[in-house]
């Protein structure tokens, strides 16, 4: 079974990456679902977006949970029914969850230049006019996509701006490690984030921070 990676962000936040390889009735061997998720899965019409979805059920299980422990709200949030708090992403073979005892969110994207003509929707495009090259561009404007999705996920909220409301601050790629600030409805929330690339994939995945989010 091709668990890609397990990061354990901290004792109590850990991420697991799955690389989607077996076929659909491999990943359904051992997995009991949900008779709503069941209807969900045989009402998918991508043979990918079926496998992915199997294979989010066995990143679960790796982090100790079955079908039946994930819900979701009426905004399409999952939640675990044990109270601790679940994102979930997808990306062509790439899938991955993050579980924590904190509000978390994460998102995988593929690294394409399809994110140069939408960048402007999401970020001021004057902030990378020093980036050496388009292929240097197109990492950084993928990593802050990532990250704003991130923290979108975890608040679930119409009207949250993606441009208008989440800044991410400039970082070095070495470094694996920004930061972030949300303004929204009047108050000031703070985001740590951390990112990785693997197999021209980009990962993001953000955490409250809750030493700035006192202040």
């Amino acid at each position: 079974m091709p668990l890609y990676k397990t990061i354990t962000v901290k004792p109590n936040t850990k991420v697991f990456i799955w690389k989607v390889e077996e076929s659909f009735e491999d990943l359904s061997e051992g997995i009991k679902l949900s008779d709503h998720c069941e209807k969900r899965v045989s009402g998918m019409k991508s043979e990918i977006h079926r496998r992915g979805f199997m294979s989010i059920r066995h990143l679960m299980a790796e982090a100790g949970y079955v079908d039946e422990d994930l819900y979701y709200d009426e905004l399409g949030k999952p939640h675990l029914k044990d109270g601790k708090k679940i994102s979930i992403t997808h990306s062509y073979q790439f899938t991955a969850i993050i579980v924590s005892d904190e509000k978390v969110g994460i998102d995988i994207e593929k690294r394409r230049d399809k994110i140069l003509r939408i960048a402007n929707k999401f970020t001021p495009l004057r902030e990378y006019h020093t980036l050496a090259n388009e292929d240097a561009i197109i990492r950084k404007l993928t990593i802050v996509w990532g990250a704003k999705e991130s923290i979108y996920k975890m608040y679930a909220e119409p009207g949250l701006g993606f441009l208008q409301h989440i800044n991410v601050t400039d970082f070095n790629f070495e470094d694996a490690k920004t930061t972030a600030k949300v303004n929204f409805k009047n108050k000031d929330s703070f985001y740590k984030i951390r990112f990785l690339e693997f197999e021209d994939f980009t990962c993001v995945y953000a955490c409250a921070d809750a030493e700035k989010s006192k202040n």
